[in-house]
């Protein structure tokens, strides 16, 4: 692992660590998605890191 793929898998760790309890509620729905569709969520993570974080942070919405 080189050290760009170290600093991001360091900043997805502390975006994990540092979650409520309602945003660890969506990075699980995430991770349970890109798994359905073979993917990693640190893959998912690193090619839209802006993105999760977006969707992460918005108001979880009932359905």
């Amino acid at each position: 692992m080189n050290r760009e793929e170290r600093k991001n898998l360091q900043k997805l760790d502390d975006l994990i660590l540092n979650a409520s309890e309602n945003e660890l509620e969506k990075i699980q729905e995430i991770d349970h998605q890109t798994q359905l569709e073979g993917a990693s969520l640190y893959d998912v993570y690193i090619d839209s890191s802006s993105l999760i974080n977006q969707s992460i942070k918005k108001p979880f919405r009932d359905s």
